[in-house]
C-alpha cells in the first residue's frame, strides 16, 4: 500500500465545517477512549456466542439490548435476524443527509482453537472474520453518540441522521439483499462499511478508490455421460474423465480470455461422483467460482466457460450443463465517500498509518448489494495480532487496540460526508481519482 498524497486533511470541507466536525467528534472520542474496556467485553461476549449465518437471533437481541438500554429505539428485522436504529447528530434540516453504518453479525462454521478465556463457547463456530469486531465498531459508536453528542459546535437546523445497520448473514452472501428488500437503505444516502485486516498492523487504515473487491460466480457443472464397469471403459461414456478433462482445459484457457493485466481467478473446489473405484459413474458434479474485477470480465469468461464445456462435451460424448449462481457484484468504493474517510483516518491516526491499498482483494463481499442502491465506501482496519493468524482460520483473532480507531475513523467520516454534502461542495478532492481504481 501506498501513503496518501500530501495534503490538507481538511481540503473538501470549509474551515467552518472542520471546527464542527472536531467540536462534535471530540466528546464522541472521549466516550470511546473513556470505555474503552466497555467495548473489549461486548467484542469478546460476541466472540464467546457466535452463530452462524441466518441464525443470529441471539446476537440480534444482544445488541438491540445494548441500543435499548442507551436509549435508542432499535427495530429488529425479518425472523429476528438483524437490527437497525436510527440516531441524529445536531439538528439537521430537512435536506440533511442520512448516513448509514453497516456492521456484519454473522460466523463461521469453523472450531475455535485459540486457548484465550472468550474462546468461542459454540463448538464448530467461531468468528472467524472479524465480525465481532465490526458489529461492536458500530455499537460503540452507537452508544457514543448518544451519550456524548448534543450537537454542540453545530450551527441549528445542521446534522447529519445516522442509521445503525447490523446485518446477518454476510458469509452466504444474502444479508445485505435481505436489508434492501426490507427498506433498510431506502432513505439513505451513503455507507460506510469496514473491515479488520489481520495482515497490517493495530491502527492502520487502508483506503481504497474504485473497486475493493471481485465480482464473484459460484460456478456449478453438470457432467452426465453413461456409466459401465471400469475393467470396460469403451462400453461407457466416462464423465469423471470429461470433468477431469474440462477442468485442466479451463485452468489453461480462461487466463487467456480476458486481458492478463487484469486480475482473474478461476477455482474448483469440489469434484464428486462415483462411489466405488471399479464403477464408472453416470454423473459427475463440480463446483467452483470465478472472480474478476474489470468491468466486463466475468461476462466474457462466464462465456468462455460455456464454450469450453460445450467442446469438451463433444470430444467426450458427454452432455455439459453449465450454471452460475450467488452471484456478487463487486464492492466500488465511492470517490467522496472514500476521500471523507481518508481524510478522517489521516486525523485520527495520522499520516504514517493512514495507506492507500494499491490492488483490490480477489474475494467477495456483499457490502456491494448496498452500493447499488447508494454510493458507499468500505476501509480496512489493521489488527493483526502476535502470530497473525489469517481470516477463516481457526487459531484467527484481532488486536483489540483497533476498536476504538475504527470507531473513530468511521463516525467522523460521516460527519464529514454529511456536512460536506450540506454546504453543496464536490463530493471529491482534485487529488488525481477519478474512482476507477487505477
Amino acid at each position: 500500500m501506498t501513503r496518501p498524497a500530501d495534503h490538507d486533511p481538511h481540503a473538501t470541507v470549509s474551515g467552518q465545517t472542520r471546527q464542527s466536525v472536531d467540536s462534535v467528534c471530540a466528546p464522541i472520542d472521549g466516550w470511546l477512549e473513556e470505555n474503552r474496556q466497555l467495548l473489549v467485553g461486548m467484542r469478546r461476549h460476541l466472540h464467546r456466542h457466535p452463530e452462524p449465518s441466518g441464525q443470529e437471533r441471539e446476537t440480534t437481541e444482544y445488541l438491540a439490548g445494548r441500543l435499548l438500554e442507551a436509549g435508542l429505539q432499535p427495530r429488529v428485522l425479518r425472523d429476528g435476524l438483524g437490527l437497525t436504529a436510527d440516531a441524529t447528530i445536531g439538528t439537521p434540516g430537512p435536506r440533511a443527509p442520512r448516513v448509514a453504518l453497516r456492521a456484519d453479525i454473522d460466523a463461521l462454521k469453523i472450531q475455535d482453537a485459540k486457548s484465550v478465556e472468550y474462546r468461542s463457547c459454540r463448538d464448530g463456530v467461531m468468528h472467524a472474520c472479524g465480525h465481532d469486531v465490526h458489529s461492536t465498531i458500530v455499537a460503540g459508536i452507537a452508544l457514543a453518540v448518544a451519550a456524548k453528542s448534543d450537537g454542540g459546535g453545530l450551527e441549528p437546523g445542521r446534522g447529519v441522521h445516522l442509521r445503525y445497520l447490523f446485518q446477518p448473514a454476510e458469509e452466504i452472501c444474502l444479508g445485505a439483499k435481505w436489508l434492501v428488500e426490507q427498506g433498510a437503505v431506502d432513505d439513505v444516502d451513503a455507507i460506510l462499511g469496514l473491515h479488520v485486516d489481520p495482515e497490517n498492523p493495530v491502527g492502520q487504515i487502508g483506503v481504497r478508490f474504485g473497486p475493493l473487491t471481485a465480482v464473484c460466480h459460484e460456478v456449478e457443472i453438470q457432467v452426465r455421460g453413461r456409466g459401465g464397469h471400469a475393467a470396460r471403459p469403451h462400453q461407457s461414456r466416462d464423465p469423471l474423465a470429461a470433468a477431469v478433462s474440462l477442468a485442466s482445459t479451463l485452468y489453461s484457457q480462461l487466463p487467456r480470455g480476458v486481458d492478463s493485466r487484469q486480475p482473474s481467478v478461476f477455482s474448483i473446489g469440489r469434484i464428486s461422483g462415483g462411489t466405488l473405484p471399479n464403477v464408472i459413474p453416470d454423473e459427475v458434479e463440480m463446483l467452483g467460482s470465478l472472480r474478476t474485477v474489470a468491468m466486463g470480465d466475468d461476462t466474457v469468461l462466464q462465456q468462455r466457460i460455456r464454450d469450453i464445456a460445450a467442446g469438451v462435451a463433444s470430444l467426450t460424448a458427454t452432455e455439459i450443463d453449465v450454471a452460475f449462481r450467488a452471484s456478487l457484484e463487486a464492492v466500488r468504493n465511492d470517490t467522496g465517500v472514500t476521500t471523507a474517510i481518508e481524510e478522517a483516518a489521516l486525523v485520527v491516526a495520522g499520516k504514517d498509518a493512514v495507506r492507500r491499498i494499491e490492488q483490490p482483494s480477489m474475494g467477495g463481499e456483499d457490502f456491494s448489494v448496498y452500493q447499488q442502491e447508494v454510493p458507499g465506501s468500505m476501509f480496512r482496519l489493521g489488527s493483526c495480532t502476535e502470530g497473525g493468524h489469517l481470516l477463516h482460520t481457526p487459531e484467527f483473532d484481532v488486536d483489540e487496540m483497533a476498536l476504538v480507531p475504527g470507531a473513530r475513523v468511521m463516525v467522523r467520516a460521516a460527519l464529514l460526508w454529511g456536512l460536506s454534502q450540506q454546504n453543496g461542495l464536490p463530493e471529491s478532492v482534485s487529488d488525481g481519482h477519478d474512482g476507477s481504481g487505477g
